[in-house]
């Protein structure tokens, strides 16, 4: 009996008629292996992955490879995207016993969860023999394959964590800097080879490092992505990464956490320098988020799949994007068509003849990139849209909270901040819960649930880079419009934080200390395809101990900073956001606290002065001088005019009511 047609997820509904007896990850599915007698076999994916549906459609669909999972195995599905804590050990066992990992996952476990051999996607001739050799394994030998999972285990436990070190220093980041220069790719922009991923964090710490050879390793990163086909040239948006060095073909998934943090580094790119293409880029992505990613409740979805329908009804990747010179011709005619097909480099860089649109240059009529634009926008409609992962998980939604707040602060677009405030409202009403909450015991003032689908909230509990994410997305919140809820809300995630997660050591576990005991509790403070959770708790913590001016939450920023001098001088691509928030440490950070009436323009003028400034991880307190919010008690308006303090460590200079004295003030 295939048990997933209840769930939540919608990469598990993805297989919930499968002819595969599948249960959702828990202790049953453990109970029912031990009744049986029979390993589990574990498969871990998420629903925008290409060879997850590949090895679907081969094996999972396909009665007899189903017969055989049946009779030999418990069956296992699980969503890395809700439970990546899970993920992360049975990632680390099949790193470790095959120096690889993607998805699919394929784990053979023990009835306890003990991994003894596993392995990513195997086409359905190669899985069939793997089935029959582990389960007669497991019958003729099972004194070997009990112990080989339990060496598995000794050693990932035994493994020694990431050293720390103290916090770092100028000489550290320009030790970065330099070890990020060696890997640099100075025809194409990005670090490294093919395939190429977004460095998001990596371009977040270069544009706040501000020195010439940073400016220009982010510049001319951001301009090749922006221009090559890994951007979506008609509608906006990123995909997940490109599968050579030179930006050109992508994997055609879309997802929300990709966006998220480009939206903003193009936001932060355009601030540093007005650069026309990260307004440009920065805006449109904005708009795709709004448009083809936001749910009925407020939240937003997780991801568009890389597969869609063709015109022959089969299934295939990136069919929605490609182009080939005809289908320009039919929808623009001769002229327009030979003109599009030029300008967007048309020219077979895919599959069967077909391109994927990049812009290389600007065009030189703008009218007639506007018409042509549009017109191929409104063509690509008509064809069968890929699918979407419509749940929301709560640390993306984070993120996308603090990207769009931002944006719509400094490209004085509202509506982005509103829909902001809408998605902060949801994860704080569905997602957030108090001590009586059932994940929680009276130790901790805030819970969160990762994930919701329809306003239906799940049951798995958040994850560090939940906690994280969204009290960095509250403040930055706050930091936008001035509404105490948001502060107050990320100082209550921040204490589950400071109680559920240390390591004892300066650092964080990923996962909560009365979370699912796992074989391994998981644990790696290096950056992937989004923070951290380790550096992103210690960008939350010291911007709240920068408006409050806390010492316990300072502290405990700087100790998590700490493995950032480990890697900074060899692995700095791995630690991104860790740098960028040590950039911050270093600088202060500034805090700026505006006071006056919330209507008032001039107050208005002082408050985007300071959103305007590039000072590494500048907070800013808005509104009257209360005690609700530290940085803002006790300090006033000048002569009845609205004015700006600007402190560090809660010493301030004197208050000015100018922005242009603002502005002055801040580039000291």
């Amino acid at each position: 009996m295939n048990r997933l047609g209840g769930e939540t997820s919608p990469y598990l509904l993805q297989h919930a008629g499968n002819p595969v007896d599948w249960w959702p990850w828990g202790e049953d599915a453990m109970r029912e292996a031990s009744r049986r007698d029979v390993p589990l076999l574990i498969s871990v994916g998420y629903s925008a992955c290409h060879w997850c549906h590949v090895m679907a459609h081969e094996s999972f669909e396909d009665t007899a490879t189903a017969r055989l999972m049946n009779e030999l195995f418990v069956n296992v599905k699980v969503d890395r995207e809700e439970r990546p804590d899970v993920d992360a050990v049975y990632m680390a066992a099949t790193q470790a016993m095959t120096g690889h990992g993607g998805w699919p996952m394929t784990v053979f476990a023990t009835p306890d969860g003990h991994p003894f051999y596993t392995g990513t996607y195997f086409p359905r001739a190669q899985f069939q023999r793997l089935l029959q050799g582990v389960s007669e394994a497991w019958r003729n030998d099972r004194e070997a394959v009990v112990a080989q999972g339990s060496a598995v285990v000794q050693a990932l436990n035994e493994r020694a964590a990431l050293p720390s070190g103290p916090l770092p220093t100028t000489e550290t980041l320009e030790h970065a800097v330099r070890n990020l220069a060696g890997s640099f790719d100075p025809e194409s922009g990005g670090f490294g080879g093919a395939p190429k991923f977004p460095p998001s964090m990596v371009l977040e710490f270069l544009l706040r490092h501000g020195t010439s050879d940073a400016l220009a390793m982010a510049g001319a990163t951001m301009e090749a992505m922006a221009r090559g086909g890994m951007y979506d040239q008609l509608g906006g948006g990123f995909a997940r990464y490109s599968v050579d060095a030179g930006w050109v073909v992508p994997h055609f998934e879309k997802m929300l956490y990709d966006n998220a943090l480009l939206l903003r580094v193009y936001a932060h790119w355009w601030r540093s320098t007005g650069s026309v293409l990260a307004r440009r880029v920065a805006l449109e992505t904005a708009d795709w988020l709004l448009r083809e990613m936001s749910t009925p409740e407020g939240g937003f979805a997780s991801a568009l799949d890389a597969d869609s329908e063709g015109p022959d009804g089969a299934h295939g990747e990136g069919l929605f994007y490609v182009w080939t010179p005809e289908q320009l011709h039919d929808v623009l005619g001769a002229d327009d068509g030979a003109w599009a097909a030029s300008l967007f480099e048309v020219t077979g860089t895919f599959e069967h003849g077909t391109s994927v649109l990049q812009l290389l240059a600007d065009p030189d009529d703008q009218a007639r990139f506007d018409r042509v634009r549009t017109a191929l926008r409104a063509a690509r409609e008509k064809r069968p849209r890929p699918g979407r992962d419509d749940k929301v998980v709560v640390a993306w939604n984070g993120l996308v909270i603090a990207a769009l707040a931002e944006a719509g602060a400094l490209f004085e677009r509202p509506d982005l901040v509103e829909t902001a405030r809408a998605a902060a409202v949801l994860l704080a009403d569905l997602h957030m819960g108090g001590p009586d909450d059932p994940h929680g015991d009276g130790r901790g003032p805030a819970r969160l649930l990762r994930t919701s689908r329809d306003g239906r909230a799940g049951t798995n509990p958040g994850v560090l880079e939940d906690y994280a994410n969204v009290a960095e997305g509250f403040l930055t919140l706050y930091g936008v419009t001035g509404e105490t809820r948001w502060f107050h809300l990320a100082g209550d995630l921040l204490e589950t934080v400071l109680i559920r997660f240390p390591d004892g050591a300066g650092g964080f576990f990923d996962s909560a200390d009365d979370g699912e005991r796992l074989f391994q509790r998981p644990q790696d403070p290096t950056d992937n395809a989004t923070p951290s959770g380790q550096f992103a708790a210690a960008g939350a913590l010291l911007s709240y101990a920068a408006l409050t001016g806390s010492a316990r939450h300072r502290e405990a920023a700087e100790a998590a900073l700490g493995a950032v001098s480990v890697l900074a001088d060899k692995y700095a691509r791995f630690a991104g956001w860790g740098l960028a928030v040590a950039e911050a440490a270093l600088a202060g950070p500034a805090e700026v606290a505006v006071v006056g009436p919330a209507g008032d323009p001039r107050t208005r003028a002082l408050h985007r002065a300071a959103l305007m400034s590039n000072a590494p991880g500048l907070v800013v307190a808005l509104g009257p001088g209360t005690p609700d919010v530290p940085l803002l008690e006790g300090r006033g308006m000048v002569g009845g005019e609205p004015a700006a303090y600007v402190c560090r460590r809660f010493t301030c200079r004197a208050p000015v009511t100018a922005p242009a004295d603002l502005r002055a003030e801040l580039a000291r």
